[in-house]
């Protein structure tokens, strides 16, 4: 990794795909478009992210995960042990094809070293980070036709993702996140749950970061400082912040990687708004440890309204860093 500047800009994962890119799935799908030819598309949409995130001022970015339809399904069709009945309905008109396991799992290939590999060779820092999703969330939002309960399950996927990982780091990956949203989903898989993302991160030689969203922080907040990575990110602007004072009350003494964007809201925030909810953080915990970050993915917004958050967020982070450098503090 490179020196990054105080409080870091990141995103935390996926990036509106272009419109440009979803005609040409479109085609693929009806046949109209060769496989090659959509790998170009695919290409070229990675680039036009990383032109993005780089106007926008973010200093670690992520390819936009655009070669992803959806962070289950896209892991499930490379794991052996995994078969799809069809779509699955997950709110209003929203669907997923909701994988189910039908034997053991097992690792197969490696899923994301070619992505990662080419993001690499056109993103403008070396600070990329990758991003693949944990073994309690793809357990989760899974059906399990085979194990004789989910956790015998979570930990056969925690092996298959430690593996990959390891493939990352040795294709040179320095910053890899574990994408766990559904970790706090029910209370009685908490604890072994962060056994699994643990075994899931064994082993593995880079800066790791962990993400969560939406739900109850509490049920996990017991286990913060026993997860074996160097950062959590959360979804924090949605909930006004309020889950700081939990932090706060179970002693995190990890990086923060702090949302300051709310992704579900097509309002966009201003630099000031951002600045003022950064000092707020910054009232809980040093910005030698705080990271600064959205909610969540971005994809569900149009790509300008996506771009304009990230202007906004890292406009108002570097208002605090000036503040903080007129205080004393190395900011560069």
């Amino acid at each position: 990794m490179s020196k990054l500047p105080l409080l870091p800009t990141t995103v935390i994962g996926s990036y509106p795909r272009p419109k440009w890119l979803r005609e040409s799935i479109r085609l693929h799908k009806a046949g109209k478009m060769s496989n090659e030819d959509l790998q170009e598309a695919f290409n070229d949409a990675v680039i036009a992210v990383f032109q993005d995130h780089y106007k926008a001022g973010v200093d670690v970015p992520t390819d936009g995960e655009v070669r992803r339809d959806e962070m289950v399904e896209f892991f499930a069709e490379r794991i052996k042990g995994f078969k799809f009945y069809g779509p699955v309905r997950v709110w209003g008109t929203a669907y997923y094809r909701k994988p189910s396991v039908v034997s053991k799992i097992e690792y197969r290939e490696p899923m994301l070293v070619d992505e990662f590999t080419f993001a690499k060779s056109v993103s403008y820092t070396d600070n990329l980070k990758i991003t693949i999703t944990g073994p309690y969330t793809i357990a989760e939002w899974s059906y399990n036709e085979y194990y004789r309960n989910k956790k015998d399950l979570v930990f056969d996927l925690a092996k298959a993702i430690n593996q990959e990982i390891k493939n990352l780091v040795e294709a040179g990956a320095k910053i890899i996140q574990i994408d766990e949203p559904a970790l706090h989903t029910r209370k009685e898989d908490v604890s072994w749950g962060v056994e699994a993302v643990n075994e899931a991160v064994k082993g593995v030689n880079a800066k790791l970061v962990m993400h969560i969203c939406y739900g109850d922080y509490s049920f996990v907040a017991p286990y913060f400082n026993e997860i074996k990575v160097d950062q959590i990110n959360f979804a924090l602007k949605i909930y006004n912040y309020k889950p700081l004072e939990l932090l706060k009350k179970y002693g995190f003494d990890k990086e923060l990687g702090a949302g300051v964007v709310d992704v579900h809201n097509r309002k966009v925030e201003t630099s000031e708004e951002v600045a003022n909810d950064i000092r707020k953080i910054l009232e809980y915990f040093p910005p030698e440890k705080v990271w600064i970050n959205p909610d969540c993915g971005l994809k569900l917004l149009s790509r300008k309204i996506a771009y304009q958050k990230l202007v906004s967020m890292v406009e108002g982070t570097k208002v605090v860093r000036e503040e903080l450098k007129r205080k004393g503090y190395s900011v560069d």
